[in-house]
């Protein structure tokens, strides 16, 4: 008996041991990248070949320099930019997505199942597979270089995916929550309101979060609709200045690249939060 004891301990330090081990492993894969990009973010310079993790000198000067408007860096202008198509882009998809996810859980009417395979095939579709026909339609409305139309197809990129996961969470919460509501003389929009959402929290953070990233990584179909320098968001004009073959700083970039993940880290600290599921058994409960 003691022999098998000793086995299963044995057995369980091994499986610990390997899982720390896994866990350190995946940390250093993590962080290791980020820790170079910080510390090229302050190394003198603008090329990559003489940076280090540590910097001899560290120095300040590329941060100015994303702010000091110099020449077609417009930096602010683009941080701004980004942020504003991002939290517009977040709040639209939370209010259609909510809406449209709630109409396929809830209610029953002609189309639904064909409307739900509608969204499932276009998640396999990629948006910047209607980079011509955006572009096209862009300039046909006048609307190169438009923030609104941008958000509008963000927006709608965001609809099929995130439906699908909010209409799989309402599915969860149970039916008897809306008939003990409408029998008190709840509505519909009420019930939507008052107990769907509350019990829905963490799953409407996910929805959220989906939504301000999301433009925040896009380069494709910005760049086809963004085409002057004040105009642009962060992925495009960070692009173009790497790419500038008469002064570009890989060092400020990496500055650049810093400072973007600010807001994605604030939002995600709003939010995490309501990462926790259970919710629903809470709701049913109480």
């Amino acid at each position: 008996m003691q022999t098998k004891m000793k086995s299963m301990k044995s057995q369980t330090r091994m499986k610990m041991t390997f899982s720390y081990l896994l866990l350190i492993l995946m940390v250093i894969v993590i962080v290791y990248p980020l820790l170079w990009t910080i510390g090229a973010s302050f190394n003198p310079g603008n090329s990559l070949v003489s940076t280090s993790l540590i910097p001899a000198n560290p120095t300040l000067s590329h941060y100015r320099r994303l702010f000091a408007n110099e020449g077609s860096l417009f930096y602010g202008q683009w941080y701004w930019n980004s942020l504003k198509i991002s939290f517009f882009t977040m709040v639209l998809s939370l209010v259609f997505v909510s809406m449209t996810a709630y109409s396929f859980s809830r209610f029953r009417f002609k189309g639904r199942k064909n409307g739900l395979v509608l969204f499932l095939l276009l998640q396999m579709i990629p948006q910047f597979s209607a980079l011509i026909a955006i572009f096209v339609l862009a300039q046909m409305l006048g609307l190169i270089n438009s923030h609104a139309l941008l958000i509008l197809i963000y927006v709608g990129g965001q609809i099929p995916m995130n439906t699908y996961l909010l209409k799989g969470y309402f599915d969860s919460i149970p039916l008897d929550l809306d008939e003990s509501a409408k029998i008190d003389g709840a509505s519909n929009t009420r019930i939507f309101l008052q107990i769907i959402l509350p019990l829905s929290r963490p799953m409407l953070a996910v929805v959220a979060m989906n939504g301000f990233t999301g433009p925040l990584g896009d380069f494709a179909l910005s760049s086809v609709l963004l085409r002057n320098p004040e105009y642009y968001t962060l992925p495009i004009g960070l692009y173009k200045l790497v790419t500038d073959k008469m002064g570009a700083s890989y060092t400020t970039f990496a500055a650049g690249a810093i400072l973007i993940s600010i807001p994605i880290a604030l939002v995600f600290l709003a939010l995490q939060k309501h990462f926790v599921s259970g919710l629903t058994a809470g709701g049913t409960k109480g």
